[in-house]
């Protein structure tokens, strides 16, 4: 076994996302573009005397806010690993990057690396296609943050379709005074939807995986959407400044990411995207600014050390 193994698991950005309407079982279908940024969690996972039970600590921006019991994502992954030979007797140390609650998937993101850790930290051997499987009991996103790349979502965007992406992608993401709850979006989404009749079927925008094919950032900008976005303006709306923003200062493109509030503005190359995060800082519409590029890979080991 083991004495230690450390995740690097990607934040990510919803290109598109099309909501369907409320199913009976509490969930809505999604049609989604997935697209992984070069925002990252770290987990490192090391084994503890048997009885230790699991310990769970988080570093970073936003630590505070993450809960440390049985409903982090993290702590369910190693739970449901216990079936597959996993010890529960393990500390988990998260050092967060990605925002909290910001609509980046960044719970998703240390699901699927506790997931990777564990499984190499106990020798477990599940392979990729196994933990995709676990993946998806966990969470919508859980089984990109271990996918990586882009990629087509449906379902509740646990079924995932690899997409031919040519070029890299240079991203702008304005972070928020306060995080949003990803249910009350949802829920918020329902009651705007409630006098508008019957919902439409969602789907993945041709013109979007056209635009992702030919590596033609322009007309990727242009394709954004989220079905999310409206809601999201609507509970906090300081959002629509920050969209108005990206547009005067030359963005291609600007789309609330997930279910916010966390907005994501596409670039035209690096220097574009300094330039863009050094007007949102001059702006004071936002807490923070971030760069980072997509697509990248999914939960990977950057680090596994063998006992003495």
């Amino acid at each position: 076994m083991l004495a230690s193994v450390t995740v690097r698991a990607p934040a990510k950005v919803n290109l598109a996302l099309g909501v369907g309407a409320l199913r009976p079982d509490g969930y809505h279908g999604l049609a989604t573009v997935f697209h992984a940024v070069g925002l990252y969690d770290d987990l490192v996972a090391t084994p503890l005397p048997e009885g230790s039970g699991l310990q769970l600590v988080v570093e970073g921006e936003g630590a505070g806010e993450v809960p440390l019991d049985g409903t982090n994502l993290a702590a369910r992954a190693v739970a449901a690993l216990k079936p597959h030979g996993a010890s529960t007797d393990v500390s988990l140390t998260i050092r967060k990057r990605i925002p909290v609650s910001g609509g980046m998937a960044g719970g998703s993101a240390d699901a699927a690396a506790a997931l990777v850790a564990v499984d190499a930290l106990f020798e477990l051997g599940l392979g990729r296609d196994h933990l995709l499987e676990i993946a998806a009991t966990l969470g919508s996103d859980v089984p990109f943050a271990l996918h990586g790349g882009t990629a087509i979502g449906s379902d509740t965007g646990t079924r995932l379709t690899t997409a031919l992406v040519r070029g890299t992608y240079h991203w702008v993401f304005v972070l928020a005074q306060e995080g949003l709850s990803t249910p009350l979006v949802y829920r918020e989404l329902d009651r705007l939807r409630a006098a508008e009749g019957a919902v439409a079927e969602p789907s993945v925008p041709d013109d979007l995986m056209a635009a992702l094919r030919a590596g033609d950032a322009v007309a990727l900008g242009r394709s954004l959407r989220n079905d999310l976005q409206r809601p999201a303006v609507v509970l906090r709306p300081h959002l629509a400044q920050v969209l108005s923003v990206g547009h005067e200062y030359g963005a291609l493109g600007g789309v609330v990411s997930g279910s916010g509030p966390t907005c994501a503005f596409l670039a035209r190359d690096d220097t574009h995207a300094v330039d863009l995060a050094v007007a949102f800082t001059a702006s004071g519409v936002c807490r923070t600014v971030k760069r980072a590029v997509g697509p990248v890979p999914g939960a990977r080991a950057v680090d596994q050390r063998a006992e003495d």
